[in-house]
């Protein structure tokens, strides 16, 4: 199946101009996204006390959050297709706004946990409208740029969270700097409200949705079909490799080569900025490749190979920084070849629905990876975090390179 993109209702005098507003409006929500996701950790401590529970109590809001946004995304998806993604990625930023407040204001514990079971909600909403938006709105030819630029909002927003809220709390408290990101998140909202007359309102399906094989399948049968299974698959891979080198590099590397935590938290620090330097590249690299399962072998051969460094070389802390620098700029490389490879199996009408199902893996992959690497850290094996790491990227590799190529003219020739 070659690359599609959604008939919409969208305003006359669309062009690079509008997609330009498109992908900067669509940025900045994503980067609000992340904004919630990493709100919690820098607060732990502070919570913890203000609760007087535990940080297995606290983490368990965590948990909420994920299990809410894994079971729920799919069908997010589908409301997505149903009613269009502005509505949902506009209630979806007032959703969060409120959630977070309600953690801030409520009392007791257990309405903290119920309001992260509402910001999972919230998450939910994020990827089907804002993939759904893009393919409809962004031209071929640029949209693997529009995606880099997407995932790379998201990517600074995780960068910049810890930072911004901790400097909130240290003003105001962690009330108060749940408060702040639950005012960004309002003052979000309200610009797609105002701005939002550049972004679809509605999808509108083809009168015939055809390919080689017939009539385009939707709905469930379209979702567990093979195609859409191995991206799903892909994507939970990711998430444990990714789970993985963020959450346990420092203390794994302690623990396997007696490697300072300064140095440890820099290297990371290297893997994780150049990571979103990455995104951009690929972008670039996605527009002018149809093969991007090639660009995803060369990311995930060097990924391997710095994971396998990691656990069996002791690596000086120089060489160790450039090595996790290398293999953060070719991991994010890899994320705008990954949304096209979920965009070229898609039919018209369905990208709600398939970014939605395809993105909990996700969402699987961040409530299975703390549990498995957190226990082999608890047995004294952190070198056997790194042999699985590598083993998840060897089949997301797998999954990548034995995908059925998409047919039809690649779209950075035409």
């Amino acid at each position: 199946m070659s690359s599609t993109s959604e008939p919409l209702d969208l305003p006359a005098g669309a062009g690079w101009g509008r997609e330009t507003k498109v992908i900067a409006l669509i940025a900045v929500a994503h980067f609000v996204s992340h904004v919630h996701i990493m709100l919690l950790p820098p607060l732990f401590g502070e919570v913890r006390e203000a609760f007087g529970v535990s940080y297995i109590q606290i983490g368990l809001a965590l948990t909420a959050f994920n299990v809410a946004s894994a079971l729920l995304q799919t069908p997010a998806g589908f409301l997505v297709d149903r009613i269009g993604p502005r509505a949902m990625l506009t209630g979806g930023l007032l959703l969060g706004a409120a959630a977070i407040a309600a953690a801030a204001l409520l009392p007791g514990y257990w309405f903290f946990v119920i309001a992260y079971g509402f910001l999972g909600l919230a998450n939910t909403v994020y990827h089907p409208a804002d993939y759904s938006i893009l393919s409809a709105t962004v031209a071929p030819r640029r949209i693997g740029k529009a995606f880099s630029i997407h995932t790379f909002a998201g990517y600074l927003g995780s960068g910049v969270t810890p930072a911004l809220v901790l400097a909130c709390a240290a003003i105001w408290g962690w009330r108060g700097a749940f408060l702040f990101a639950a005012g960004l998140s309002f003052a979000t909202a309200l610009l797609v409200i105002v701005a939002g007359s550049i972004l679809p309102r509605t999808v509108h399906k083809p009168a015939a949705e055809s390919s080689k094989g017939g009539e385009a399948k939707v709905g469930l049968d379209l979702l567990l079909s093979g195609p859409i299974l191995r991206n799903l698959l892909f994507f939970f891979c990711i998430a444990m490799a990714n789970g993985g080198i963020q959450t346990f590099t420092v203390v794994g590397m302690e623990a396997i080569h007696g490697t300072s935590f300064s140095a440890a938290n820099v290297a990371l620090s290297g893997f994780l900025l150049m990571s979103a330097a990455g995104v951009l590249l690929g972008g670039v690299i996605a527009d002018r490749t149809p093969h991007h399962e090639r660009v995803a072998a060369v990311g995930f051969a060097f990924t391997s190979t710095m994971a396998i460094l990691m656990a069996w070389v002791n690596m000086p802390a120089a060489v160790l920084i450039g090595v996790m620098s290398l293999g953060g700029l070719l991991n994010g490389m890899i994320q705008p070849s990954r949304d096209m490879m979920v965009r070229a199996v898609t039919p018209p009408g369905s990208f709600g629905k398939v970014f939605g199902f395809v993105s909990t893996g996700f969402n699987l992959g961040g409530m299975v990876a703390p549990l498995l690497f957190g226990w082999l850290m608890d047995r004294g094996e952190p070198r056997a975090i790194f042999m699985i790491v590598v083993g998840f990227i060897l089949l997301a590799l797998v999954t990548a390179i034995t995908r059925a190529k998409p047919t039809g003219t690649p779209t950075w020739t035409r």
